[in-house]
């Protein structure tokens, strides 16, 4: 969904993208294309761990032209922001583990008194974390990371690692 942001260039500094629909929440970026990119991610990391069901409505560029937070050193863009993360909604997916994992995983879960959706989850989640890989991550990113994850994994052509 398209949302109106606030871009001003700071003394001496980068850019910093004021988003009104989510007060309290700033971008930043030593370029404007680079505080653009900053919004999506600064959005996702400004609701981490919050309890929301919908994204704020939009506001209306007239009224936000009409507001302190615009003035004449700063100009309003329209930034595409994504809330798919806030969805309650459940994805179902499907995996192939193999039996003795899947009995291992099974014990794990039932050991924390939890579903083994969750327990993938969870656990994906604490990878994600351990890893440092950000919430959000550009295309051009995401490929880059990917294959270089991945490249360990063999030691040559051909030669998979096993589990």
């Amino acid at each position: 969904m398209k949302y109106p942001v606030i871009i001003h260039k700071d003394d001496d500094t980068g850019y910093g993208v004021t988003i009104p629909d989510v007060p309290g929440c700033f971008a930043y970026g030593d370029t404007q294309e680079e505080a653009i990119l900053n919004i999506q991610e600064a959005v996702e990391l400004y609701y981490n761990g919050e309890d929301i069901s919908e994204p704020p409505a939009p506001s209306k560029m007239k009224d936000l032209l009409d507001s302190d937070l615009y003035t004449r050193d700063s100009f309003l863009y329209l930034a595409d922001i994504d809330f798919a993360f806030i969805a309650p909604k459940t994805q179902r997916v499907n995996i192939t583990v193999p039996e003795y994992k899947l009995v291992r995983i099974d014990r794990a879960a039932k050991a924390k008194g939890i579903s083994r959706s969750a327990f993938f989850v969870d656990s994906a989640e604490q990878l994600i974390r351990n890893l440092g890989v950000a919430n959000t991550v550009g295309k051009r990113q995401k490929k880059s990371m990917l294959s270089h994850q991945i490249q360990p994994h063999s030691e040559r052509p051909g030669q998979h690692h096993a589990d």
